[in-house]
């Protein structure tokens, strides 16, 4: 629980320090210690723990957690970085965890050393039942485990085979030995597909160690959206929606160490039906925002900024099927559907899982690209690389052995690259670059810069203005102040609902020019003219002896309220700013006709 913390610098980092630090003065067994840092590359120079305000210039920022001896898991995003730069980041924040390890057993030793381990035991165990589990089930799992089956074909056999023990035992050995029975029977499955990875290099869909499933991309599926895209590899596939807003979209951010707005947000779904179950859709849990995150990481890297993109961008990905690898069908599914949407990203974003089958005892190891779901769960890691054909834009790893060698790090990053060049040259074939324009039916933004003095014109008196130009003329319209300006967005999906909006905010914000010739429309009339507003808010007088060259005593049947009259501005008074028309001046001046440059005096 975060109590107290300086704002200028991130407490994430700390949180793995803390927590293995309390663990190792405590009689709780653990592996540790371990230790987290974050690091980042600041003017071609790596940073540990930098503060928010360093982070700013950053390129490069990972948390990378470890043991003395090895890393055991990363998270973070880059700015298209290199295979080598990454692992050179990996091996900077590395030297900080073991000297933060060290720093917890120095911690030990001033409390008197480590306390024994309590001893605890919350099963018991049949070593005869896991022997004669293991002597019956074994070949036949493996015979399945390398037949190359689709995963709900191999799921059906591995329980047909487990089923058919269990369907051999009494009622009383069934009900004292199917807990344990499972369990050892997992064992198996997990052994025997590590055996047939790492002895035999065969895989449980038969592919090659470093191959990447077959893969299908459509764009456009969902004509309706303004970016759609579905991508689909081997059993796992992702229907992908972009909608493009204005500010007023905007997510607001609320959290200890965050706040503010933010203009991308991304939803990862990942219903019960994506894997045949059947349970009830509740709200975001770890998989969604975990996955979520990671693949808003890889993408936020490659979308245009500044003046480059207007918009606010919602990514929304719907898991239509999964067997692993489901966020990486995220990114490259948001990758085709964003650029569908005709955002010009700086190249394709493609994700690749990989996977390990580490074999302690023998040395011998196998690098895994592509991982299935199986392949996730009963192996040893799972490292997620995403970037475009320049590089890493993020990564997120975690294993389940003590650490990973920096032999096996290099090796995965290195046969990542060649996956997501193989996954990004299959996406080309489909959509290679954005598309050249919008959809019709996008909204379009466009931004008019005003001086600071005339937000308040433009928004009115409890915004009687700015929701006035919204309802007469369909736009949505917003304002913000940056840099002692005001910057109004106006957002429409037709040109001419948003040429409307903009002509009456020009209108608001413009100064009226002595000789300048204005089609103004008649506010109302009294005996001594017309009153003529000539821009949203400024009205002018159009004296009766301004209206034309001949005489008139008197305006009536001259013009009705709301007609459209063309007139001049010939002056502004110094000292009230009101202002003189004449229309007479934009007239032909009869021959003869002696024009009175001096009007008659109105009852003003």
């Amino acid at each position: 629980m975060l109590m107290s913390s300086d704002k200028n610098f991130p407490p994430d980092c700390l949180v793995g320090l803390a927590a293995s630090a309390a663990l190792m003065v405590s009689d709780i067994p653990f592996l540790g210690p371990i230790s987290e840092i974050r690091v980042a590359k600041i003017d071609c120079k790596l940073v540990l723990n930098p503060t928010e305000s360093e982070m700013v210039n950053s390129y490069l920022e990972l948390i990378v957690s470890g043991t003395e001896h090895d890393i055991n898991m990363v998270e973070g995003e880059c700015n298209e970085i290199s295979e080598v730069e990454m692992l050179e980041a990996l091996k900077f924040a590395h030297e900080a965890i073991k000297q933060q390890c060290k720093l917890q057993w120095d911690l030990c030793e001033a409390m008197g050393g480590r306390k024994p381990a309590r001893e605890y035991n919350h099963e018991n165990n049949d070593e005869e039942l896991r022997k004669k589990i293991w002597d019956l089930t074994y070949d036949k799992v493996y015979e399945i485990a390398k037949s190359g089956s689709p995963k709900s074909e191999r799921s059906e056999k591995f329980k047909a085979v487990i089923n058919e023990y269990l369907e051999s035992l009494t009622e009383e050995e069934l009900a004292a030995q199917s807990f344990l029975a499972k369990k050892y029977f997992h064992d198996v499955e997990k052994e025997a597909m590590r055996r047939m990875i790492v002895d035999d290099k065969i895989r449980l869909d038969g592919r090659k160690m470093d191959e990447v499933r077959p893969i299908w991309t459509e764009v456009n599926y969902l004509p309706a959206a303004h970016g759609s895209a579905i991508f689909s590899r081997g059993e796992t596939q992702s229907i992908t929606t972009v909608t493009l807003g204005g500010k007023l979209d905007e997510q607001l951010l609320d959290a200890p160490m965050l706040s503010g707005h933010s203009r991308l947000m991304l939803h990862y779904n990942f219903p019960a039906y994506s894997t045949g179950e059947v349970r009830p859709n509740r709200g975001p849990g770890r998989r969604e925002i975990g996955h979520g995150n990671l693949a808003l990481r890889g993408l936020k890297k490659a979308l245009p900024t500044g003046d480059d993109n207007h918009y606010v961008i919602r990514i929304v990905s719907d898991i239509l099927e999964s067997n692993g690898s489901s966020s990486m069908a995220t990114v490259c599914a948001g990758s085709l559907a964003l650029m569908d949407a005709g955002i010009k990203l700086s190249g394709g974003v493609s994700g690749v899982a990989m996977g390990l089958v580490n074999d302690e005892k023998t040395g011998k190891y196998s690098i895994l690209t592509d991982i299935l779901g199986d392949e996730d769960h009963l192996g040893d890691m799972d490292f997620k690389v995403v970037g475009t054909a320049k590089g890493i834009t993020a990564c997120q790893m975690d294993i389940k052995i003590n650490g990973l060698k920096w032999e096996m790090v290099e090796e995965a990053l290195l046969q990542a690259r060649k996956g997501r060049a193989t996954i990004l040259e299959e996406m080309n074939k489909t959509l290679s670059d954005a598309k050249p324009d919008y959809k019709p039916h996008t909204p379009r933004i466009e931004r008019l810069t005003i001086d600071k003095e005339m937000i308040g014109a433009v928004i009115g008196p409890g915004g009687k203005v700015i929701q006035g130009i919204q309802k007469e003329t369909g736009a949505t319209i917003s304002i913000t102040e940056v840099d002692n300006h005001g910057i109004v967005e106006i957002l429409s999906e037709n040109a001419e609902s948003m040429n409307a909006a903009k002509r009456i905010i020009k209108g608001i914000v413009a100064v009226p020019e002595i000789g300048e010739v204005y089609e103004g429309k008649v506010k109302s009339i009294v005996d001594f003219g017309a009153f003529i507003e000539i821009l949203p808010g400024k009205d002018g007088l159009l004296h009766i002896s301004e209206i034309d060259w001949s005489r008139l005593n008197k305006m009536e049947g001259v013009f009705k309220e709301g007609e459209i009259v063309k007139v001049k501005l010939i002056d502004v008074d110094k000292k009230t700013g009101k202002l003189r028309l004449s229309r007479k001046v934009l007239l032909p001046k009869p021959k003869g006709e002696e024009s009175n440059s001096k009007p008659q005096q109105d009852n003003q």
